[in-house]
């Protein structure tokens, strides 16, 4: 369970059997039951603005993050929208929906977490994180949490996760360094667990991705 497939199932169904219910719970850290009750929720996000049973960038932003602005940019969740997109066409299918879903589940190992977030932060997808990009990254989470620091403390941040990861001193942080960086500092993930969805069948929460952790204390 959490782990991603080499095979997925048919992606999207217009209604969920059985059948598709096991296969997508396999492929994720879910069980039978709360596939079922995502895939109720998957439904009314992916309809919300477009009705073709997909999930839209603006869908996504409207039902994640409350952004109904289509003038103000929004990295994080633009970067956040592209990791769920695994096809990379432009919208958010089923069982992608699940399976980066997932990884936010408070059973997912610690190490699928990592690689998301690492992933999150490799903007220019190059495999490394590059300090222009986490200082991106940064400023895109505070506007997003609407928080308001000094520029000088945001250079505090990104000096400081940089002393700590950037162990040969490349400039950059590679996937080892990060992942070695987020096992000494656990903080740094916890963001990546979301504790409702061990009871989504329980609680059907107005569906928003962030935690009661803001998004600054990653970093501080």
């Amino acid at each position: 369970m959490g782990c991603l497939p080499t095979k997925h199932v048919r992606d999207s169904p217009r209604s969920l059997g059985v059948h598709e219910a096991v296969a997508v719970s396999a492929e994720s850290s879910f069980t039978v039951s709360e596939v079922e009750a995502l895939y109720d929720l998957f439904r009314k996000i992916s309809n919300s603005v477009i009705k073709d049973g997909l999930i839209h960038k603006e869908e996504f932003h409207v039902a994640l993050f409350r952004s109904k602005s289509k003038k103000k940019q929004n990295l994080f969740g633009d970067r956040v929208f592209d990791l769920f997109d695994q096809k990379g066409n432009g919208v958010i299918e089923f069982g992608e929906f699940i399976r980066s879903l997932s990884v936010f589940h408070p059973d997912t190992p610690e190490e699928q977490k990592a690689a998301f977030a690492f992933r999150l932060y490799d903007l220019r997808q190059t495999g490394f994180i590059e300090r222009h990009e986490l200082k991106e990254m940064v400023l895109a989470l505070l506007d997003e949490s609407n928080l308001d620091i000094t520029s000088d403390a945001v250079e505090m941040i990104v000096d400081t996760t940089f002393d700590q990861a950037d162990v040969n001193r490349d400039g950059r942080i590679d996937q080892e360094e990060w992942n070695v960086f987020t096992k000494d500092n656990p903080y740094v993930l916890r963001n990546m667990s979301l504790p409702y969805l061990k009871d989504i069948t329980m609680i059907f929460p107005s569906f928003v991705i962030h935690s009661e952790v803001s998004e600054a204390d990653m970093f501080v």
